[in-house]
């Protein structure tokens, strides 16, 4: 089988230095189109499970404007009424995309 693709990081740097490079790089629209989520609309919620308070670098570009909630309960434990709860503490925030 091929090998697996490189790591969205590695692939991300990889032609953004290039990019750059040639003098075609360096926008926002250059590092959204790098990456390889490019054409998936952002994610406006991130569910964080075992009440931990850190994204350890996942998404961080899609995730600058999404909303974060934090829960206790552990992934394998994860499940339809704690996914309902998540949405429903969404439901009741008041959504500022970066304004103050």
């Amino acid at each position: 089988p091929p090998p697996p693709p490189p790591p969205p990081l590695f692939f991300f740097k990889q032609k953004t230095a290039y990019e750059i490079s040639l003098g075609l790089g360096g926008s926002e629209m250059c590092i959204r189109d790098s990456l390889y989520t490019a054409g998936t609309p952002d994610p406006d919620l991130l569910i964080r499970t075992s009440g931990e308070m850190r994204v350890s670098n996942f998404m961080l570009w899609q995730i600058s404007y999404a909303e974060l909630v934090i829960t206790e309960q552990l992934w394998p434990d994860f499940g339809e009424a704690d996914f309902c709860a998540a949405l429903e503490e969404f439901a009741a925030r008041d959504r500022r995309f970066g304004k103050v």
